[in-house]
């Protein structure tokens, strides 16, 4: 069996809050326990809504922000284990799309300066190829080579992201964080953006981890789903498997909630009630105890945390999850 590009084992992402008169005050549990892999050429999408920690995932497996425990291998590498000096050819290898295309780009500088510094920084064409290297790249991303002389407040917020895009494909990257790339565009250029993505991964082979809050997005490029909630995997599986039969009751609350374009197959809303554990304690079960609707839910869900279990081509933390539950 060939290796996963991306390995995550036991992620864990604590953040620390300021206290009274400056003292420190009690740690954020943003991610606590994550593990994954991504296969090359293969789209892992990461949903949950906001603050389940996909994001946080996705930066401190780039290094953006400094992990808490766990480890991240590409390709045999311990991202999390090497230098700074060491990190930096390892950059080139693994880039990101970021959610705002606007706040990503520098506002004093030309789309094709900002796609230029990149193959600037690693010396990877000689200094007279950078403007036909960069030029070739705004082709690839469906822009015009005159492109390259707007500042981002000249571009629309489609053409921002396709910027954005080429930027990360600058230095011929194999895995790509995707965190939210279409959330802030409109809904024709969002299909457009997510064809370009599904193109490059054909072309190129790329890998990526989709991050995203919307399940009909994701259900568009990704090969496989992980679905979040407060800082934990509750459900890993193949695309179409975890849209026709979600096992975790928190996955079949998100796609409940996923317009359906055909009124006579309308499937009915779950509302959720009660309230999320606080971000400051970790509670001794299951998370999603004090919201779960599940007719099986008993004390063992609010004292036993469910550990991430094979079900068919599933992995499900739910302790009560069979198919055939109702």
């Amino acid at each position: 069996m060939t290796e996963p590009l991306l390995q995550v084992r036991d992620l864990v992402k604590h953040y620390r809050t300021r206290g009274f008169l400056g003292g420190s005050g009690n740690p954020v549990y943003a991610v606590n326990g994550v593990s994954f892999s991504v296969a090359r050429g293969e789209t892992l999408g990461l949903v949950g809504e906001s603050g389940s920690g996909k994001t946080t995932v996705g930066r401190t497996i780039l290094r953006l922000a400094p992990a808490t425990g766990g480890s991240v291998h590409l390709g045999g590498i311990d991202v999390l284990a090497v230098t700074e000096s060491a990190l930096r050819p390892l950059r080139r290898r693994m880039q990101v799309v970021f959610q705002d295309p606007y706040s990503a780009l520098d506002p004093r500088m030309k789309a094709g300066a900002a796609v230029a510094e990149g193959i600037e920084i690693h010396h990877l064409v000689p200094k007279s190829k950078i403007p036909a290297r960069v030029a070739q790249l705004f082709e690839e991303v469906g822009l015009d080579a005159s492109w390259m002389d707007r500042f981002p407040h000249q571009c629309s917020g489609g053409q921002r992201q396709r910027i954005g895009i080429a930027r990360a494909l600058a230095v011929d990257p194999e895995f790509l964080v995707c965190d939210e790339p279409v959330s802030a565009l409109d809904v024709s250029v969002q299909a457009q953006v997510l064809n370009l993505f599904a193109d490059l991964q054909q072309q190129r082979g790329l890998a990526y981890l989709f991050i995203a809050h919307d399940l009909a997005v994701v259900r568009q490029l990704a090969h496989r789903v992980a679905v979040m909630y407060f800082g934990r995997i509750v459900e890993i599986a193949p695309t179409e498997s975890i849209v026709r039969t979600p096992l975790h009751p928190y996955t079949q609350a998100l796609l409940s909630a996923v317009p359906e374009p055909d009124p006579a197959r309308q499937r009915a809303r779950i509302v959720l009630h009660g309230e999320p554990p606080r971000r400051g304690v970790l509670p001794p079960g299951c998370p999603f105890a004090s919201r779960c609707f599940h007719p099986g839910r008993d004390q063992r869900c609010t004292t036993e945390l469910p550990a991430l279990r094979p079900l068919g081509p599933t992995l499900v933390a739910c302790h009560h999850a069979e198919p055939s539950n109702p």
